[in-house]
């Protein structure tokens, strides 16, 4: 996550900077120093604000889950913590998931990956 994607999902959250420390258990220093891009968002903090904005979009619009967006086959779906814990509109959240039929080891690995996925993108959607 960049600065300006940071900063802009603050102001659509309608949060002061003080408002979005407080939600990310960080200090305002650390959330100007992320608009300001002097510091790197880190991968907790993107998490933290992606569920932010899903959790604000619940119940605007049903979403289908993850595995039915992407047809997903039987087999694949089984072994996928998304399928196992049915967070298919959390599947950007839960580490382990099988997109594009491997695991992803780490967060920035499935970012790459989330963020040209249609269930990344329908969630985030809605604040254009």
């Amino acid at each position: 996550m960049d600065s300006k994607e940071f900063s802009y999902i603050r102001k659509k959250l309608n949060k002061t900077q003080e408002q979005m420390a407080q939600l990310l258990g960080t200090s305002v220093k650390a959330v100007h120093s992320y608009e300001q891009g002097w510091r790197k968002v880190p991968a907790y903090v993107e998490r933290q604000i992606f569920f932010l904005v899903s959790q604000m979009r619940e119940g605007k619009k049903a979403q289908e889950p993850c595995w039915v967006i992407k047809g997903c086959p039987t087999e694949i779906k089984k072994q996928c913590p998304a399928w196992e814990f049915k967070a298919g509109r959390l599947c950007w959240f839960i580490n382990g998931t099988i997109c594009e039929g491997t695991v992803q080891r780490n967060w920035k690995e499935k970012m790459e990956i989330c963020r040209d996925c249609e269930v990344l993108i329908s969630l985030m959607q809605p604040l254009s």
